[in-house]
């Protein structure tokens, strides 16, 4: 039975390291859309290009899924890979041609027609804002993308954009979690908030180090006594931390596996009090909160 729709995200970026069949990670995928996980989030670049393809041949094997979900794809980093002999050093390419190029060809990999949500990938300190606007109105009078948002944006490198476009952005996906908490204070969450743009959180486990988290460490220590008191796992506990903040964090999952996806949804219903919260936040700062 499937239940209300989640906040959480499947990354898909390690899909090449899950060793899966296309038709286990389309079960995969159906096991989490019926936990109310309906949105996947993959980039051009993933897996040295190949993860929309991947992905695609999932897709293939049971094509109703593809109505149940959202996808969301990233472009602007290009990356030195077998797979693109043109690059000869890492760079970020936000031009008009480039995303428009890198849009149909996520279409194509993935064999939708259409993208829900677009992203730019990094901040392009070569970015024009009027030309990456033009490649938006593109690609949404096409119908080819739905809407648009950014990826690792600072307040007012998302503030330049917004100002060239005649249509809101709708998500920055930032790194959050206790283990980087920069968001907090460097405005992105408040701005989040005002604009109403969905913060997607990448790494919210610090890319697993909380699962590994010292129990002789402060932040261990709480986590652990939390997690008994809730009956959670530290991990769960981390994720209910982000899920309490008010500018409603989406976190984005990297696993694979379908127990551990299970896991991570009971985190919602974990009910973490002001206190509790605060209490994490200063074991991991290390300090009190000014």
């Amino acid at each position: 039975m499937s239940r209300e729709s989640s906040r959480l995200i499947l990354g898909i970026w390690r899909i090449g390291d899950w060793g899966l069949s296309p038709a286990e990670v389309a079960r995969l995928v159906e096991g989490c859309l019926d936990l109310g996980i309906d949105t996947f989030d993959l980039a051009d670049i993933y897996h040295g290009y190949q993860c929309e393809a991947m992905f695609g041949s999932a897709l293939r094997t049971s094509p109703g899924l593809r109505s149940r979900m959202k996808l969301i794809s990233k472009c602007g980093i290009a990356l030195v890979a077998p797979d693109r002999p043109m690059h000869r050093v890492k760079h970020y390419d936000t031009s008009r041609k480039h995303i428009v190029a890198s849009a149909e060809n996520s279409l194509a990999q993935l064999g939708v027609e259409q993208l829900d949500l677009l992203l730019i990938h990094r901040p392009d300190p070569l970015m024009e804002a009027d030309e990456v606007a033009r490649a938006f109105a593109d690609l949404k009078g096409a119908g080819k993308v739905a809407a648009f948002g950014v990826s690792n944006f600072q307040p007012h490198q998302v503030n330049l954009l917004q100002s060239r476009l005649d249509q809101p952005l709708v998500a920055n996906q930032m790194e959050v979690s206790l283990l980087h908490t920069d968001a907090l204070f460097d405005g992105s969450l408040d701005q989040a908030q005002q604009l109403r743009i969905m913060p997607q959180a990448w790494s919210p486990l610090g890319g697993g180090r909380l699962a590994r988290e010292p129990g002789d460490s402060t932040l261990g220590r709480v986590l652990a006594r939390l997690g008994q008191e809730l009956d959670a796992t530290p991990e769960q506990v981390a994720i209910a931390w982000l899920l309490l903040h008010p500018a409603q964090i989406h976190p984005l999952l990297g696993t694979g596996r379908l127990a551990r996806v299970r896991a991570m949804v009971k985190a919602q219903d974990l009910v973490l009090d002001r206190q509790a919260w605060f209490e994490l936040l200063e074991a991991a700062l290390g300090r009190e909160v000014p």
